[in-house]
């Protein structure tokens, strides 16, 4: 079944989300237990050659031949951008890429034209990207000339970067959300807006990646990356953690903060004098020692994941329910929730929707567990109609579904919403 990329090939050529493909160069691919990747291997090729698909779409008779000429596929790095409230806005990036800037500022602008004053940036998992654009998105919510981030090794120099006049969001309450997968660029950006006390940091303590890097080209043309410096924010916070107990502890970090309890306690969280430093203006205490401590701690809530939700995921069982629910009832879904918000408000996953997907369980020999169904029941239900969303209406929709079951995200919307809880953190 297909889901068309925003802005690529297929949807160009009006190739629709729900569509199958049957045939790719007249040779059958449905019903032969072809794997995706197999399909996806037929469909890819240089840019500019013709692929020849066969669409069967729902309610027409005939196969539907398209030629596809083959393209770049645009790779987003904004998930979603959406009003939360009157005044709060959301936006969501997943990576710091060349068009992240020029998707930022198009999604801003059309949150400023429906009165956005507030911002949550959600940075949570987000893995990073380019420095330049750390930097020009950091840019965006600081003054002209405060520093952004600086770069300092054994034998490389100071090097300063710093915002210019140009921000388009200098004001207004900021709110980031970070987790132990936000990295690099996402800990630039948030370690500038921390130290300078311009928003508050929301999520758990950041990855910790902030080696800077140089590549080399050798005589046999072959290159090599050195390390040659280290990122620091503002206050002089080190980003990256130590190598100080071996490269193997190194990569076991995440395992040691669990092992520790530093994702679900805050109580957990042990750090010496020696790691405080102050924010730039307020004055506050925030540590170093490798990646960006929140503000306010989220603990990481892994209680509605089961193992049988785990192998629901794991076969496939609920994106597969999604789509061809969707596709089955696709017009008369148009047709009831015209607009997100009706569909937001009215349409729930029903008893036999959720009595189906577990039937598709069965079918893949997950073996029911009534307590553990019990428990994650709210996460499949919302997660569905989260899928649903996304298919009918644009990906962004997926998130703002989703969110509802996301801590750091409805901590960020209680924050805000509270005239006294933002102005002290700041304080």
């Amino acid at each position: 079944m297909v889901n068309p990329i925003p802005g690529g090939p297929s949807e160009k050529l009006g190739i629709h989300a729900g569509d199958r493909i049957v045939t790719i160069e007249n040779i059958n691919v449905a019903g032969i237990k072809i794997k995706t990747t197999d399909v996806r291997k037929k469909l890819l090729g240089n840019k500019g050659t013709l692929v020849k698909v066969g669409i069967k779409r729902r309610g027409v008779r005939e196969i539907l031949d398209f030629t596809i000429t083959r393209d770049k596929i645009p790779l987003f790095s904004l998930d979603a951008a959406y009003m939360v409230d009157d005044k709060t806005g959301y936006i969501k990036l997943n990576r710091f890429s060349a068009t992240t800037m020029t998707e930022f500022h198009e999604a801003l602008t059309k949150l400023k034209t429906q009165g956005i004053e507030n911002l949550i940036l959600d940075l949570q998992g987000n893995g990073g990207g380019y420095l330049n654009t750390a930097i020009d998105l950091a840019d965006q919510f600081l003054d002209d000339k405060k520093m952004i981030v600086f770069t300092q090794g054994r034998n490389d120099p100071r090097q300063e970067h710093f915002a210019t006049p140009a921000g388009d969001f200098e004001n207004g309450k900021l709110i980031v959300l970070i987790d132990e997968g936000s990295a690099s660029a996402s800990e630039i950006v948030t370690g500038a807006i921390q130290d300078w006390d311009r928003g508050i940091v929301i999520g758990r303590r950041s990855f910790a990646k902030g080696l800077v890097q140089r590549q080399y080209q050798l005589p046999d043309e072959s290159e090599i990356r050195l390390t040659i410096a280290r990122y620091y924010t503002p206050s002089g916070r080190c980003i990256q953690k130590p190598y100080d107990k071996g490269v193997k502890d190194y990569h076991n970090d995440f395992i040691h903060r669990l092992n520790k309890g530093e994702l679900t306690q805050q109580d957990s969280i042990k750090l010496p004098d020696s790691l405080k430093y102050h924010t730039m203006i307020k004055k506050r205490t925030v540590y170093g020692g490798g990646g960006i401590m929140p503000d306010i701690f989220v603990p990481l809530d892994t209680s509605a994941i089961t193992d049988y939700y785990r192998d629901l995921i794991r076969k496939g069982v609920i994106n597969r329910f999604a789509l061809n629910y969707t596709d089955l009832n696709r017009q008369e879904l148009k047709s009831k929730y015209p607009e997100y918000e009706k569909f937001a408000k009215d349409f729930n996953v029903t008893d036999k929707m959720f009595e189906d997907i577990l039937k598709s369980g069965d079918d893949e020999k997950i073996k029911r567990n009534n307590d553990q169904i019990a428990t994650s029941k709210e996460l499949i239900r919302l997660q569905i109609k989260a899928l649903i969303a996304r298919d009918i209406f644009e990906n962004g929709k997926f998130y703002q579904v989703i969110n509802d079951l996301n801590p750091a995200y409805k901590k960020a919307v209680e924050v805000m919403k509270s005239k006294s809880a933002y102005r002290k953190i700041l304080d």
